[in-house]
């Protein structure tokens, strides 16, 4: 089931067309989205209208309030430690609390409410004691960010307006619907998951990555900050002759194949006009610090979708002229 709450669909610039753009979930491959939305901007597409979902919805954010230039710096400057930094430990309903995250993002980027944006915004969420769809249109704006990208097994459950949220990804990972439902005429959504099913146990072609910045040495750096560590007696040792992945290599690739075929079925149900799809797959899922990978292929993803765009511009024209 989906909560469908009023939503407010009067323009916020008068006469501009009615552009939605739905950006998708996908933890660090979202950086593409970033890429994505410069690279409109360079084509003349400024979308009045963001619906994100998960870490779609950190971006989004940062677009309706002007201050995606920023965040973009800030993302390219990452490295693995400070990622890591930004995470705190939580064990109970979660591997991380977020709050650290938050407080940053509020601090940094978006401190504000809904009813103040600059463009149009609105996030998914699932609320975890129905499984039903929850729009957040309304109050603070990184509250509902913070119940958006609660990735189950990751971040905590998140208690908003009254309601246990979990990461939209679960029901809505791209959210083509949400757009058209705040008064989108056309949709460009992007997908990230197009090329990810399966990736997460392959071996990474090419340099070996440092093993602090595999998906299990930052899991293991962070347990290890607040005295949990395998070995120690406070996290069992794993069978090494079983080769079984990291416990957050398995929750990785159980998100990807969930998230892909949801995605699959909500947009064959429910099509954008233009789909944008970057080929991240070879990011891992707390790849944050890869920055500059993702938001190149976010800009190729738009150079590859550029006749699609340029006929729905001209169809644009025609229908304001």
């Amino acid at each position: 089931m989906t909560e469908f709450p009023p939503l407010d669909r009067t323009p916020k610039v008068p006469g501009a067309p009615g552009v939605g753009l739905a950006l998708g979930s996908g933890a660090a491959r979202g950086w593409a989205h970033l890429g994505v939305l410069r690279a409109l901007e360079a084509e003349g597409v400024v979308p009045q209208i963001i619906g994100g979902c998960s870490i779609g919805s950190f971006v989004g954010a940062a677009a309706a309030v002007g201050d995606l230039a920023k965040l973009t710096q800030w993302a390219e400057s990452l490295k693995w430690q400070d990622v890591v930094s930004l995470l705190d430990v939580s064990l109970r309903g979660g591997l991380i609390k977020g709050e650290r995250l938050i407080q940053f993002f509020e601090k940094n980027f978006v401190d504000r409410d809904f009813s103040t944006l600059d463009r149009r915004f609105a996030c998914v969420a699932t609320e975890l004691d129905s499984g039903r769809e929850v729009w957040l249109h309304e109050g603070s704006v990184s509250a509902a960010v913070r119940a958006s990208i609660a990735l189950p097994g990751l971040f905590t459950p998140v208690m908003h307006q009254g309601r246990l949220l979990v990461d939209g990804g679960l029901v809505n990972p791209v959210p083509v619907s949400l757009c058209r439902a705040m008064g989108a005429d056309v949709v460009i959504a992007v997908d990230l998951g197009s090329d990810t099913a399966g990736r997460a146990l392959r071996r990474t072609a090419g340099k070996p990555v440092p093993a602090e910045e595999t998906e299990a040495g930052w899991s293991d750096r962070l347990l290890a900050r607040f005295g949990f560590a395998a070995g120690n007696g406070t996290i069992p040792m794993p069978d090494a002759s079983a080769n079984l992945p990291s416990l957050v290599t398995v929750i990785s690739a159980s998100i990807n194949i969930m998230q892909v075929r949801i995605a699959r079925s909500r947009l064959a149900g429910e099509p954008a006009d233009v789909l944008i799809s970057p080929r991240v797959g070879q990011l891992g899922l707390m790849d944050y610090h890869r920055a500059s990978e993702a938001i190149a292929e976010g800009e190729a993803a738009v150079a590859r979708a550029r006749p699609a765009l340029r006929y729905l511009l001209d169809q644009l024209d025609g229908r304001t002229a």
